[in-house]
């Protein structure tokens, strides 16, 4: 009886509240209550909806951290609350190589101490904002793997399909992004091409960099590159929307500029073919990849044939570049400032300086971007924080070469997906620090968690 006259009073409440910010603030627990209740029915809703909105939702235009806050986290905090309400349904991790998941969290996390200590508060609370945001993936693994999630691996090529065309509706997105240099979302990288034309924003669509972008092209390219080897009935997605995704996913790869992500994908391409060497017919996955090749830089060079040219230009530069050593001369620079405080300062080699405080303190005498996965985790976490990184990769390599192996074509699909995949994101780390994209990477952790029995 007491809710009735309370419900009766919320609602004037919403009537007399002045103004319409007020009133929407006072009427959202109407809409919140129920939508949580939705996402929480099923114990795997909220890592679809998650995943979803991380890679179609920009951030908040809001001034908080480099781009903005993110609808995703939101859901995230969701998902937490599923765990623990549904604490009776998780289990042991089937293998100890998950372990190594989790290892490098924790090894994440104790890098706060060198931050508070080397780089103050502000940077520490930094420091400890990305290590919560990496840890997002790690959470969304174990969910899915060995907790609640896990009753529902049975509807993952269902949820694959939709992220593929999540993934395609992000690429096409950032296509029209870069045609018309739409305003970004929220913060972004400042990564520009020059040409006689102009000076044009490389495409990053709803994401933070054109890197990120370049990125998340290639794993769902990868994604299609692996169906065309299956059987149709295998496949979650046809053949026909694998055919149109690749071209808008290959077009935006190229507006992206991102030439780290061309080798990955030749890389992820290459150990595909040599996981399906006996059984693949090379001729119709040539063809295939080809037709989407060639489809997406003709729909790019339709609407931009300066900068298919610039690209292509691009890449010929880097090859002579790569001749004479030039190519990596910012880079470089970099790497050799680290490598030299490093020298200077071997204390800092066990435990590092601070998870992500390179870019933001002049711990190491200035600030600076590593551009390298394996540098910055020696800088940042020491040699026990390498350590972990490269048994994190280990145990992502393991489980999916291992899970490709199987019978079960669905088991099959995800771990052969997950492995040619991470094999180029290995390269690829090479020039960035890919494991700091806590947007996708629980994508790609999810992808692993389903490679599994």
């Amino acid at each position: 009886m007491a809710a009735a006259p309370l419900i009766g009073l919320w609602a004037a409440a919403v009537a007399l509240a002045p103004g319409w910010a007020p009133r929407i603030a006072l009427a959202a627990p109407a809409l919140a209550i129920p939508f949580c209740r939705a996402v929480l029915a099923r114990p795997s809703r909220w890592v679809t909806l998650f995943l979803l909105a991380a890679l179609l939702l920009p951030p908040l235009p809001i001034a908080l951290g480099d781009s903005g806050p993110h609808v995703a986290l939101a859901i995230a905090a969701l998902g937490l609350a599923a765990g623990l309400w549904r604490a009776g349904e998780w289990r042991a991790p089937m293998s100890p190589y998950d372990l190594f998941l989790s290892a490098y969290a924790l090894v994440l996390l104790a890098s706060i101490a060198p931050a508070l200590l080397l780089s103050g508060g502000a940077i520490g609370a930094l420091s400890l904002a990305r290590v919560g945001l990496f840890s997002i993936s790690i959470y969304v693994f174990f969910y899915t793997a060995c907790g609640p999630g896990a009753a529902a691996r049975d509807e993952s090529p269902g949820v694959a399909r939709w992220l593929f065309r999540a993934g395609v509706a992000a690429g096409i997105f950032a296509c029209i992004d870069f045609y018309f240099q739409l305003p970004a979302p929220a913060g972004f990288g400042p990564q520009f091409v020059w040409l006689k034309s102009g000076v044009y924003r490389r495409a990053q669509g709803v994401f933070y960099e054109a890197s990120t972008l370049g990125n998340v092209c290639v794993f769902f390219l990868v994604m299609a590159a692996v169906s065309l080897t299956r059987r149709k009935q295998e496949s979650p997605v046809s053949r026909l929307e694998l055919a149109a995704g690749s071209a808008c996913l290959f077009a935006a790869l190229l507006a992206s500029f991102s030439r780290a992500s061309v080798v990955n994908l030749a890389v992820a391409c290459s150990v595909l073919v040599w996981l399906n060497r006996r059984a693949l017919r090379l001729a119709r996955l040539a063809v295939a990849l080809m037709i989407a090749l060639a489809a997406g830089i003709t729909f790019l060079y339709v609407a931009m044939p300066r900068i298919v040219e610039f690209y292509f230009r691009r890449l010929s530069g880097t090859l002579e570049a790569a001749e004479s050593g030039a190519v990596l001369s910012g880079r470089l620079e970099n790497w050799s400032h680290l490598l030299g405080f490093l020298a200077e300062h071997p204390e800092h080699a066990l435990l590092g300086v601070g998870y992500k405080t390179l870019a933001y303190s002049d711990v190491a005498g200035r600030a600076v971007i590593a551009d390298n996965a394996y540098l910055s985790a020696l800088v940042e976490t020491g040699l026990v924080g390498l350590a972990a990184m490269l048994l994190f990769n280990f145990a992502i390599l393991r489980s999916g070469f291992h899970a490709a192996r199987s019978p079960d074509a669905r088991i099959s699909f995800f771990g052969t997906w997950i492995a040619c995949f991470w094999t180029g994101e290995m390269v690829q780390m090479l020039s960035g620090d890919l494991l700091t994209y806590w947007r996708v990477l629980p994508v790609y952790l999810w992808v692993l968690a389903n490679a599994r029995k």
